[in-house]
């Protein structure tokens, strides 16, 4: 086998993946990376696709920290994440069915642990196409599974009609069954939707390195917000992004009145968002799901030379400390707040929504990825969250992606990224459970019997 074949389907997929618009041609690279192949071709294949998908790391943190080792733990990764690829497509050789239900089970499990890092769901591809409504029945992992069966059909159905060489036939029928479903998919007219209430999100466009180093961010952000409600009276909700503030000033409340600010709080120990009323703190929430070797290390005993080594290559001196983990999933009053990282977790918005929350506010801090395409990555696997919540998305980010999401997953309002700024839009606060807040993960479930069976069975030559 060369090696270059499956290292272009993989950096094909990846280039049909979210910051990406071309997620309707992800059933082309599928076809193949979905039916073909064991565990060297699904190795080569997943550096293809990491390398691609995650190429905003060394660009983002070499131009950030301004070092070249900013760029060191990219390979690694990548070949760790290749290496779970290679596992997948050995264990499902010559059965796709099997591989399709295997492939949504490892995205499954990606998001588990303290380590965990669910990059890369296919699903995501059809987060610009209308029915990523579909993920209000079962999340992300069933739009990653209907994707997969999507491109093994196309297979299965494409090589029967060459090999019979027949143009009427069941086969026929069958393919073009199948592309009418995934044009279907990307023109199904969506119900509108009219908020009741105006939020207030501000951009502060603070540099993350010169927060570590001391510097003042609460002048901005009372500045912006004053802006904004001059040109704004009616909102009703101010929302301030990851970690805007250390404290809070006492002229904030003389503005903000009867208003709710929903802010992220630097603390120290916790990243903590706070919902604020007449000047005093009502509710808050810790951030649960932390981003590994960045908010906490793990192994820091065994590692803690090499994470000297890296924080003095990136200019910190002395030991970077963990933050302490929330423990609760406890909405502010019924604004579900999450943080940054946590939007990549389905559960975590979920849990959010079981407990009452009734629109969805994320405070993030993207100016980490730097000039890269992280942030817009981030972004759009965020907006996922409003459509399997069915809840209203209010996201504010340090320099962007500062944006309201309606329940189907529609961007309703939106600032341009790097710029400090404000955005004044409409959101509702709405009840109800989804079929995936209801039942959770049972696509999974359905994969991981699709892998069973899969496993058990096989046709003619490699098709399954």
């Amino acid at each position: 086998m060369q090696w270059w074949p499956p290292l272009l389907l993989g950096a094909f997929l990846a280039v049909c993946l979210p910051p990406s618009p071309l997620g309707f041609l992800v059933p082309l690279p599928l076809i193949w990376l979905s039916t073909q192949g064991g565990f060297r071709f699904g190795l080569l294949a997943g550096v293809g696709f990491w390398a691609v998908h995650l190429v905003w790391l060394p660009l983002s943190f070499v131009v950030l920290f301004e070092t070249p080792w900013g760029a060191v733990p990219y390979l690694p990764l990548v070949l760790i994440k290749a290496a779970i690829w290679g596992v997948v497509f050995g264990l499902s050789r010559g059965k796709p069915l099997a591989r399709a239900g295997l492939w949504v089970v490892q995205e499954y499990l990606t998001s588990l642990g303290e380590i965990a890092f669910p990059w890369g769901f296919l699903g995501y591809a059809l987060v610009d196409a209308p029915g990523r409504v579909l993920s209000s029945l079962g999340g992300v992992y069933l739009l990653s599974l209907l994707v997969l069966l999507v491109a093994v059909a196309l297979y299965y159905t494409g090589s029967r009609l060459m090999q019979e060489r027949v143009v009427f036939s069941t086969y026929s029928l069958g393919l073009l069954g199948v592309l009418l479903l995934w044009v279907g998919l990307w023109v199904l007219p969506l119900p509108p939707t009219q908020g009741s209430a105006t939020a207030l999100l501000v951009q502060g466009n603070i540099n993350p390195l010169r927060k570590l180093e001391g510097v003042s961010a609460e002048e901005t952000y009372l500045e912006l917000t004053y802006r904004g409600l001059q040109a704004h009276p009616e909102a009703r909700v101010v929302v301030w992004p990851e970690t805007a503030v250390a404290t809070f000033s006492p002229t904030l409340s003389a503005f903000l009145g009867s208003r709710e600010l929903l802010s992220g709080l630097e603390t120290g120990l916790t990243n903590r968002t706070v919902r604020v009323v007449g000047g005093q703190i009502t509710h808050y929430y810790d951030k649960n799901r932390l981003v590994p070797f960045g908010e906490f290390f793990p192994w820091s005993e065994a590692l803690r030379p090499v994470y000297r080594f890296f924080f003095r290559a990136f200019g910190f001196y002395g030991d970077l400390g963990s933050r302490t983990p929330g423990t609760t999933y406890t909405p502010l009053d019924k604004y579900g707040a999450f943080i940054c990282y946590e939007s990549v977790f389905p559960s975590v918005a979920r849990k959010l929504v079981l407990n009452g929350a009734e629109v969805l506010q994320l405070g993030s801090n993207d100016a980490w990825y730097g000039p890269s395409f992280g942030g817009l990555q981030h972004f759009q696997m965020g907006r996922l969250r409003a459509v399997e919540t069915g809840r209203w998305l209010l996201r504010a980010g340090n320099d962007g992606v500062t944006a309201i999401v309606d329940p189907f997953g529609r961007v309703t309002a939106r600032i341009p990224q790097r710029q400090a700024g404000y955005l004044a839009g409409q959101f509702a606060l709405l009840g109800g459970l989804t079929p995936y807040v209801r039942f959770g993960d049972w696509a999974v479930v359905l994969a991981g019997a699709l892998t069973v069976f899969g496993l058990r069975i096989r046709a003619k030559g490699t098709i399954v």
